[in-house]
């Protein structure tokens, strides 16, 4: 079985369009998941596979390094976009879903990313609340208990810090300053 590691990968269509790359190039995944796709006869021509996988915006990772910060970030995506998973201590959770100890993911992840994990995790955290505050179906109340924040206030505190606008002026009109996922 071969693992490939792909950056860029952070839904369900990135899912979708990466196993149709791979079966569009004669190779059958056995799992695709956000960031890993699983072969049983590995990859026949890495250049040809890398080339599709740019022109769609992915990225294949080589470095073992970086395949474990992008292994960081897709843990933390899946940890805000469960409801309840936000209450639980991220060092804790990236220690045992990853069977490393935090202090060295946290170095490394700093290192190669130039933030830390708690202020990466603070700005999915914003970027989901804008998506939610976008789709106006919950009330900030609601959007705080989902991401894990101790009050409406602490998360309107931490999104004007971040956005330079507050909730309701985010609402009202500044959806344009929303940003993707795996750019950040």
């Amino acid at each position: 079985m071969t693992t490939v590691y792909i950056k860029n990968m952070v839904c369900d269509r990135c899912k979708m369009v990466v196993r149709q790359t791979f079966e569009s190039l004669g190779m059958k995944p056995e799992r695709v998941d956000l960031g890993e796709v699983d072969l049983a006869n590995g990859v026949s021509d890495w250049e040809v596979l890398q080339t599709h996988l740019e022109s769609l915006g992915f990225e294949l990772l080589e470095d073992r390094r970086q395949q474990l910060v992008t292994q960081m970030k897709r843990l933390m995506l899946e940890y805000i976009s469960q409801p309840g998973r936000a209450r639980l201590n991220i060092s804790s959770y990236l220690s045992e879903e990853l069977n490393r100890d935090y202090s060295a993911l946290s170095k490394l992840f700093s290192e190669l990313e130039g933030l830390t994990i708690e202020h990466y995790l603070i700005r999915l955290k914003i970027e989901k609340t804008k998506e939610l505050l976008t789709y106006n179906e919950r009330n900030l109340s609601e959007i705080a208990d989902l991401l894990g924040y101790s009050s409406v206030a602490h998360l309107s505190n931490q999104f004007k810090k971040v956005t330079g606008v507050t909730p309701s002026q985010f609402r009202q009109g500044h959806q344009s300053t929303r940003q993707s996922l795996d750019q950040i």
